[in-house]
């Protein structure tokens, strides 16, 4: 698929870090971006600087979700580009121990929900909604194609650490729906595709000592830094332009692999 302003796009979680790059990254090369996301004060902001528009959006809901998608189509029309970042993370094991009482607390069910809700049932809607409107459109190119999705799992949901289950749990989910989704929607010209994105510098790693963020930087084999959004961004617009990249999962990562903890 050639970017440019015919083709329109949609980024959940595009308010910051890998979302909000990637939405810079498509709007540079001139695609209609709308920014999705629930901080709207940051989302707006970003669509101001990138010519696009904002939608205020719960991707675990299928209402609001549906809402946002009829504003972005009013805006850009159909979009041709999905790319799902929106996602919330939390530790905590299986059953622990307090250190000061030695009671044993198990982990709670409601938060090990919320997680999976946000990061694969949202992702999930978000698809199912996008290629709705995407088979009933016209084809782009020679090939066929009428739109590409992109969603973000993560390298934890194939060396999920200790204190991960619900997030390796949630982003294990979204990778493996992807070669199933990505044959559902073959014959339709959707392409499906997943990044497992390792270390990288996102607002998650801003609440983190400088030390400890330097440390994680060099457990990575290659380049020994974190990742900068931007090579997320990159990665995503190419898969955008490579018709041939369709149900696989790519890790990127610098060739690390998580340890236990």
């Amino acid at each position: 698929m050639k970017l440019g302003n015919e083709i329109s796009a949609v980024v959940t979680g595009g308010a910051s870090g890998l979302g909000e790059a990637s939405a810079r990254r498509l709007a540079a090369a001139g695609v209609n971006v709308a920014v999705f996301d629930l901080n709207e004060a940051r989302g707006q902001l970003v669509a101001d600087e990138i010519g696009g528009c904002f939608c205020l959006c719960n991707v675990a809901d299928e209402k609001s979700a549906g809402e946002a998608l009829a504003k972005a189509r009013d805006s850009h029309g159909q979009e041709r580009i999905l790319v799902n970042c929106a996602g919330i993370a939390i530790g905590r094991k299986t059953v622990s121990r307090d250190r000061e009482t030695g009671e044993v607390q198990r982990h709670d069910l409601e938060s090990y929900k919320k997680l999976i809700e946000v990061n694969l049932v949202g992702t999930f809607n978000m698809i199912t909604q996008c290629a709705e409107g995407m088979v009933d459109a016209a084809p782009v190119t020679e090939d066929g194609e009428r739109g590409v999705i992109i969603s973000t799992a993560s390298v934890a949901a194939q060396d999920g650490q200790i204190g991960q289950v619900a997030y390796a749990a949630s982003k294990g989910g979204v990778a493996s729906m992807t070669l199933p989704i990505a044959r559902d929607l073959a014959r339709d010209g959707i392409r499906v595709m997943t990044i497992l994105p390792g270390l990288f510098h996102t607002p998650m790693f801003d609440s983190l000592p400088d030390d400890i963020a330097e440390a994680l930087g060099r457990s990575v084999p290659f380049p020994s830094r974190l990742g900068h959004p931007g090579e997320y961004a990159a990665l995503v617009g190419h898969i955008c332009e490579n018709s041939m990249l369709n149900g696989e999962c790519i890790r990127l990562d610098g060739a690390v692999r998580l340890a236990p903890k």
